[in-house]
């Protein structure tokens, strides 16, 4: 296996390597300020970050930064529900744009077309030899062409900065 990033009829399909064991990843992943390192692109931050994390459990996120260079500084706030949670190995959980509040809005309240309420995605862990962890991200429902594109790039930034965070 590879590292790679596909876009097929709305997936979101991105495999990437990190030198460090699942458990660490893990906990980048479902630990509030681990996760505050990375979350969000190249030059966002990550002000504020809950998590319940149980199945059933609800997350609000947000990331700070600009959505374009003209754009003022803005948050982005996104919320979900855990559908399922396997320590070390396997996190789903649904996707929406939300308010401060955690309250679910459409995406044209940051300025976005053609994303749905709710999409899903999941978080695969596997160690690999070395003490190495390959992660594997599906991103379920994303709109077709500029808007998924846009995505798929944000969250490899945001990778990328994991991948930093975790040395």
């Amino acid at each position: 296996m590879k590292e790679a990033t596909t876009i097929e009829g709305g997936l979101l399909t991105i495999t990437r390597f990190f030198d460090a064991p699942s458990e660490k990843i893990w906990r980048a992943w479902t630990e509030p300020e681990q996760v505050k390192k990375w979350w969000g692109p190249k030059d966002f931050t990550a002000p504020s970050i809950s998590i319940d994390l149980r199945e059933g459990g609800k997350y609000l996120f947000c990331m700070r930064g600009k959505s374009s260079p003209e754009a003022p500084v803005q948050d982005f706030w996104s919320t979900g529900t855990y559908k399922e949670v396997v320590p070390a190995k396997k996190l789903v959980m649904t996707d929406s744009f939300a308010d401060e509040k955690g309250n679910v809005v459409s995406s044209t309240h940051y300025g976005m077309e053609g994303f749905p309420m709710e999409l899903e995605f999941s978080v695969i862990f596997e160690d690999v030899e070395g003490g190495r962890t390959l992660m594997t991200l599906r991103h379920k429902g994303l709109p077709e062409g500029m808007m998924g594109d846009l995505t798929a790039q944000g969250w490899n930034q945001s990778f990328d900065k994991l991948s930093d965070s975790l040395r």
